[in-house]
């Protein structure tokens, strides 16, 4: 069963996004370049990170072809219509191609960037991508992603977040229609769908409620210490709401995205891995 590996998040400000999730108590990495243009300044976890992204005004991005999806021009046009949780993100092993399930006839795409660590030396990252659609709602990014060198990515330096913050732990999707992407969502993630409003995850889950049109609405965060994460958030100057098992920043706050900070998730567990470096 695939995990959540990580979450795009398509914003305009960069650094001004970066400084907001600071705020929130996440430890926020420095710029990194993709070799088509996007930019971005990842949040990362022990096997899952949030990534906010942006393209900059001198960005060269490349075009869709047939049989290539441009991971730069999806974002592009994303910005275009909105800034929001834009794709995501489920692990892999093999970059699993989905022409086979019928939900995307791209070949993987495989890149390498230089990254940096905590004290600023670099260090050589490569991931292969594989890219679905869902027809019934084409605006959403759909990939998995396999990491070659996992041991030079996962930081445990990176992993030690003010707020406590562990894991991601659940996307949420609106839609009229619910079942109409349960038959996407079972080949993306591999596993049956029983219920078309709760696509089990190891780890996790993606939950699908009735919504006017297909959106991403936010995604959720494990942490220790709900009281702790609202004691910040009120320090901060943010504005929340707060339930017995929920600590939420609501859309208007972050970006268009719905953050649900909760202590225990209700889903089976990831199966342990080596510990990240």
């Amino acid at each position: 069963m695939r995990h959540i590996d990580h979450v795009v998040v398509a914003v305009r400000d960069l650094d001004g996004a970066a400084d907001l999730y600071a705020r929130l108590g996440f430890q926020v990495g420095p710029r990194n370049r993709h070799p088509w243009g996007t930019e971005n300044r990842i949040i990362q976890f022990r096997q899952s990170f949030i990534d906010p992204i942006t393209v900059p005004g001198d960005a060269d991005i490349p075009p869709h072809a047939p049989g290539h999806f441009s991971f730069g021009a999806f974002v592009r046009d994303y910005l275009q219509r909105r800034e929001g949780l834009a794709m995501l993100v489920l692990s892999s092993t093999d970059a699993a191609r989905f022409a086979q399930e019928g939900i995307g006839d791209f070949a993987p795409f495989r890149f390498e960037r230089t990254g940096r660590r905590p004290d600023g030396s670099a260090t050589h990252v490569a991931f292969s991508l594989a890219f679905g659609v869902d027809s019934q709602a084409p605006d959403l990014g759909f990939f998995t992603c396999q990491q070659h060198f996992p041991e030079a990515f996962w930081n445990k330096a990176l992993q030690r977040h003010p707020n406590g913050a562990t894991a991601i732990t659940g996307v949420t999707i609106a839609a009229p229609r619910p079942q109409d992407h349960a038959g996407f969502l079972s080949a993306f993630t591999g596993s049956p769908v029983a219920d078309p409003t709760q696509v089990s995850l190891a780890g996790g889950a993606i939950t699908v409620r009735p919504g006017t049109a297909p959106t991403f609405v936010g995604f959720d965060v494990q942490v220790p210490d709900l009281e702790a994460v609202a004691r910040r958030l009120r320090a901060s100057g943010i504005a929340f709401t707060q339930q017995a098992e929920e600590v939420a920043v609501e859309a208007e706050v972050l970006h268009g995205i719905r953050l649900s900070f909760a202590c225990q998730p209700t889903f089976p567990s990831v199966t342990s891995t080596k510990d990240a470096v």
